[in-house]
């Protein structure tokens, strides 16, 4: 009950929300090499009430939200290092006048810019910041308009006109089609639905491109030309499972003169698989937050904003579980947390090596057994995955909330 009048509480909002949980990523990526992932996600809700109370996603076909995060990951490690904003929303039925009618600001696309500003001001300790999208976010408003400390990598959709020399295409595709191979990288091609992983070789070309404003639809108070690298990768053969070969074109604002720096952009790009596998964590293997049936947009709102918050932290404690992040508790965990955890731990700990935490005190990864232990896993079997975690994050909860009472009533 409790929750349900947090949630329905007109003083509650997923934007307040947003900005605490970012305010604490700020702080944790003080000296770090920063990259921030963006991406959306429509989120089809299944409940009976879904249709008459939320707007349209999955083309027109069903009722949901959309929620749009961007998480800080550090560059070099791929460690998970928390929320640094979030837009949720509900579509309305208005008519809206044709897209290109319409400034920026009054379209969905808006949410990349925003997202991007708001990285640029939430992540200023960081050492530098790399914001990391897909091919949605490629138009020439949010490379003309970003921040002064943060540098893009964007997949390339459009097929934009660009500033040509004598002799060269007038068009990106086509220009850089015609550069020369300048290397080729083994990469590990992640496995996504219908696809499993395998080891892929990348051909790749880079050039420096002069993009021109757009002739329709554009602010004309927009640069008349953005300066960027175009960096394109190509699988090389035919995968075997029968997939489509990997071929990405990446804008960037890094400088690129070098095949090394060229392979630091693919890395960078390659980190946003990070924001995919959280998405899964906040539906099908974590949550199954699509299943909830609130009648009431503003709750499930703050719904989502709540259970996305914790879905990162249930993300950083997979991906910390074997310690190969290197990461701190306080990545994750406020400092008080950390001898309620090594009491807990004390319990848990059985007489066998197996049965001991393998992990330093302090860590991430010292947490993550902990609350995998506390999820149901008994140490011998498989690796703790979401669900797991998710259901030891909810017991460790109530030990702590158990802890502070106590405290407070001696």
């Amino acid at each position: 009950m409790r929750f349900r009048r947090f949630l329905h509480n007109s003083s509650v909002t997923a934007a307040e929300m947003a900005r605490h949980a970012g305010a604490l990523t700020g702080q944790r990526v003080a000296g770090r090499h920063v990259v921030a992932v963006q991406d959306t996600s429509e989120l089809v809700l299944k409940g009976s009430r879904a249709q008459d109370r939320y707007g349209a996603v999955g083309n027109g076909k069903a009722a949901g939200l959309l929620l749009h995060p961007v998480l800080a990951v550090e560059a070099g490690t791929g460690a998970l290092l928390g929320l640094v904003a979030m837009q949720v929303w509900n579509r309305t039925a208005q008519e809206l006048a044709p897209r290109r009618q319409r400034a920026t600001a009054a379209k969905e696309s808006q949410r990349w810019i925003d997202a991007t500003r708001q990285a640029g001001d939430i992540l200023t300790a960081a050492a530098s910041i790399t914001m990391v999208s897909d091919r949605e976010s490629d138009f020439y408003e949010l490379f003309a308009t970003r921040p002064h400390n943060v540098d893009l990598v964007v997949r390339a959709c459009q097929n934009r006109r660009i500033e040509a020399q004598k002799d060269e295409p007038g068009l990106l595709f086509a220009f850089i089609d015609t550069q020369p191979e300048q290397a080729r990288v083994a990469v590990t091609i992640p496995a996504a639905p219908g696809r499993k992983a395998r080891d892929a070789e990348l051909a790749m070309r880079f050039a420096p491109v002069r993009l021109r404003r757009p002739l329709n639809g554009a602010d004309p108070a927009l640069p008349d030309m953005v300066d960027l690298t175009l960096v394109d990768v190509r699988e090389v053969s035919q995968p075997d499972d029968g997939s489509e070969p990997v071929h990405w074109r990446l804008l960037t604002t890094h400088r690129v003169a070098t095949v090394a720096e060229a392979r630091r952009v693919i890395d960078l790009y390659r980190m946003r698989w990070t924001i995919e596998e959280f998405f899964r964590t906040l539906k099908s293997a974590g949550f199954d937050i699509e299943a909830a049936d609130m009648g009431d947009p503003h709750a499930m709102i703050n719904f989502v904003a709540a259970a996305t918050i914790a879905a990162v932290t249930i993300k950083q404690l997979v991906q910390a579980r074997d310690g190969n992040t290197g990461q701190l508790l306080n990545d994750a965990f406020d400092p008080l947390d950390q001898p309620i955890l090594e009491a807990v731990c004390a319990k848990l700990e059985g007489k066998t090596e197996r049965q001991r935490n393998p992990h330093p005190k302090g860590t991430l990864a010292f947490a993550a057994w902990i609350i995998a232990r506390l999820g149901g896993w008994t140490g011998y079997y498989g690796k703790p995955g979401p669900k797991v975690m998710r259901l030891g994050l909810a017991e460790f909860s109530a030990i702590k909330y158990g802890v502070n009472l106590a405290i407070q009533n001696v």
